[in-house]
């Protein structure tokens, strides 16, 4: 439902019932290769595509004597199926790609018997940014 505030052009969205936002954007670089492997299905028979990327997203900002500062976040990025076989075949080290997706936290426990927490974003698209071989 949403409204049209008079004489200001502004719309108020009202949104009932969302429970709930999971969305994370990223653009970065390939911080090595793409890490794939072919998982079993299990019984439905067939393999499953999986990667996993490292991927560098850098902000950069003044500090108080005015030089640029940089700040890069490694970010741990999963890929299913056929965005998995995507990045398998087209991505390498230090391409420039666009994420989008959500974050999926798990656990383990290691060696000791202590519980790890795991965050990842599962990717839900893949958009290749790197200019075309010939592009200036």
């Amino acid at each position: 439902m949403s409204w049209l505030l008079p004489d200001t052009g502004f719309m108020i969205l009202i949104i009932f019932a969302m429970r709930g936002l999971n969305k994370v954007t990223l653009i970065g670089n390939l911080g090595a290769e793409p890490d794939f492997q072919q998982l079993e299905a299990g019984s439905s028979g067939g393999n499953v595509a999986v990667a996993k990327l490292s991927l560098a997203t850098t902000e950069a900002y003044k500090d108080r004597n005015g030089q640029t500062q940089y700040n890069t976040d490694w970010h741990t990025v999963i890929l299913w199926r056929n965005l998995a076989e995507l990045a398998h075949k087209y991505l390498r080290k230090g391409s420039f790609v666009y994420i989008e997706g959500k974050l999926k936290t798990r656990h383990y426990d290691d060696k000791e018997g202590n519980r790890r927490y795991v965050t990842e974003v599962v990717a839900e698209q893949l958009i290749m940014l790197d200019k075309k071989v010939g592009d200036d």
